[in-house]
């Protein structure tokens, strides 16, 4: 069966997790993902994917902006908290550090490599809606370290399934 197949296939898939914010007014939430990746060098763009079952999803439909954190590995918890808790239940953000950056978007301090992008089309992919995004502002003040890596968070169970 050949989904079966693919799905064997992309399990052994090795990409870097993101934490991708959003804000609208006094709401806030973010989630970690797996599925994002910059697809254009000129001009700059990235593709952030959020399941279509996630409170941050439905912030990021209310708002134009979002913000998309590496994740170094040293930050495991936040991983946890941000992929592992749903913001239905819980105030991520009551549990983190973090701060208020461009647009009112909640960045985490743990994670000093980040950017702001300004959302250009929204994409449904099954599951998952697409954000296309241009970057408008961003910090690389993290050192120079590993990342967290899908194999770091594979036994994670996620607040909400995909």
């Amino acid at each position: 069966m050949p989904v079966r197949a693919f799905a064997a296939v992309t399990r052994r898939f090795e990409y870097p997790m993101f934490i991708v914010t959003a804000a609208d007014g006094d709401e806030r939430d973010g989630c970690l993902v797996g599925f994002a990746t910059q697809c254009s060098i000129h001009p700059p763009r990235f593709l952030a994917c959020l399941s279509d079952k996630n409170r941050t999803l439905r912030i990021a439909q209310r708002t134009d902006h979002l913000a998309v954190h590496l994740v170094p590995r040293h930050a495991r918890a936040l991983a946890r908290l941000f992929g592992g808790q749903t913001g239905d239940e819980i105030d991520k953000f009551a549990r983190c550090v973090w701060h208020e950056g461009p647009s009112s978007l909640p960045l985490l301090d743990e994670c000093g490599s980040w950017f702001a992008g300004r959302i250009l089309e929204r994409i449904a992919l099954g599951d998952h809606v697409g954000h296309l995004l241009e970057p408008f502002a961003a910090s690389d003040d993290a050192p120079e370290g590993p990342l967290l890596f899908f194999s770091d968070v594979k036994g994670l169970t996620p607040g909400h399934h995909a």
